[in-house]
């Protein structure tokens, strides 16, 4: 039995170096490495549903995007994470690792990671001058929420539904939610009905 560390403390150089060379994936919090876990079928789903949709409706921009295994920096030497799907249209933007000035970022929920991803980590994103949008994506039912910055750099929510059409502003896309879900299969809830 190997013994694992209940922290691992190290340099943002250290890690940049050290992380691409482990089999699991690690985001980077102010010196602590912490262990990203894997998704479920469904999550595995929705994301890839979410990045061939954008990537089909890009293919002829210069945005990129990227799902799952690519970090975004979010704060230089002490912040970097891994978003579900990330988009950028930055020139800027040519380090093999990770990306610098995204434009959206769409993170899957799942119960273990839902209250990082609405709290701590959107504080963060928040943070990045060049984010646009921030999409939050259900998958124990259909639902999105996407965050947008207004003119005035303040964030506001637009909620959709299963049989409504998403706008992405920040790249100019609009995809059907039912297409996030394909292939989908929701949870059902648990009846105790007396026959």
């Amino acid at each position: 039995m190997v013994a694992v560390p209940d922290r691992i403390l190290m340099s943002a150089e250290e890690y940049l170096v050290w992380e691409p060379t482990q089999e699991q994936r690690y985001e980077y919090w102010d010196g602590e490495v912490v262990a990203i876990s894997g998704g479920t079928r469904n999550h595995n789903r929705v994301s890839g549903n979410f990045f061939k949709l954008l990537d089909d409706a890009l293919a002829d921009r210069s945005c990129e995007v990227y799902i799952v295994d690519v970090k975004v920096q979010v704060e230089p030497g002490q912040k970097y994470f891994y978003p579900d799907v990330v988009v950028t249209c930055d020139e800027r933007d040519r380090d093999p690792q990770l990306i610098q000035f995204p434009c959206l970022i769409i993170e899957v929920l799942s119960p273990s990671t839902e209250a990082a991803d609405r709290g701590k980590k959107f504080a963060k994103y928040r943070q990045l001058p060049t984010l646009q949008e921030y999409v939050l994506v259900q998958v124990a039912q259909p639902g999105v929420e996407v965050f947008r910055r207004n003119e005035q750099g303040k964030w506001v929510l637009s909620e959709y539904n299963f049989d409504e059409i998403l706008r992405l502003e920040s790249v100019d896309v609009e995809i059907a939610i039912a297409d996030l879900y394909r292939q989908v299969e929701f949870e059902t809830e648990a009846t105790d009905e007396i026959e």
